[in-house]
């Protein structure tokens, strides 16, 4: 199982973006992938969530959290600790100096090492053939809240949104995290199998009690910058 996603969100300038790219794809995803205990990887490149700009929706205005929205880096793990020993970081310090200099062009750089413990499969699970791997779009939620509101946010999942993400048409998967190392303690993460499933179904939050429900938990988090992020997958490249 892959239980365990290391997810760093970042910018890049535009000078340069294809010498990094090219890079990413060709030489660093594949030698990560070799690591013990690294069973995929997806790189993904925001578009335009309709959703996010709720005015319900708060996000962190600590000065001290990078911004950076615009890609995501993810590796899946067959647990958290697969990225413990080495820790990214280790890693990174290890790479040769060409490589560095392509890590450096990230700005507002920001990374969590997650652990899931909670998923549901959606209706397209039966029907997608790449296993473990993640979907063509996802959208990625992370957020912070207080200690006081996290049983009935756990509730809240379980009893309602889970339910809810598993006879939606178009869902894949979608799973529930917690943060090991990073900013954001929760996070939820969902799998389409196109954006255009994504905007036709995901919307409003089923009955009038999870309605309801969704409306009084939203307000209590403080989400990351840019959560919920919505991307579609660079790499692997989709297919036509």
């Amino acid at each position: 199982m892959d239980r365990g996603i290391w997810v760093t969100w970042y910018d890049l300038p535009g000078e340069g973006r294809e010498a990094y790219l090219s890079w990413l794809h060709g030489t660093y995803i594949p030698a990560m992938l070799k690591r013990p205990g690294i069973l995929w990887a997806g790189h993904y490149a925001e578009v335009e969530n309709k959703i996010k700009s709720a005015a319900n929706t708060t996000r962190t205005d600590d000065p001290a959290v990078p911004t950076g929205a615009n890609f995501m880096l993810l590796f899946g793990g067959e647990d958290a600790d697969v990225f413990g020993d080495p820790v990214p970081s280790a890693i990174h310090a290890e790479l040769p100096d060409a490589g560095k200099k392509m890590l450096a062009m990230r700005t507002g750089e920001r990374s969590c090492i997650m652990a899931e413990f909670g998923r549901v499969d959606g209706p397209e699970a039966k029907s997608y053939k790449d296993g473990m791997a993640l979907t063509p779009c996802i959208q990625f939620g992370t957020y912070n809240t207080q200690w006081q509101n996290e049983e009935e946010l756990l509730a809240y999942y379980k009893q309602g949104r889970l339910p809810h993400m598993a006879v939606m048409p178009g869902c894949v998967r979608t799973r529930k995290l917690v943060s090991v190392a990073g900013w954001a303690k929760h996070g939820v993460l969902y799998e389409f199998t196109t954006l255009e499933a994504r905007n036709k179904n995901f919307v409003g939050h089923g009955d009038a009690k999870m309605k309801a429900w969704s409306e009084r938990m939203i307000p209590r988090l403080i989400h990351a910058p840019g959560s919920a992020n919505l991307a579609l997958r660079l790499w692997p490249p989709i297919s036509k």
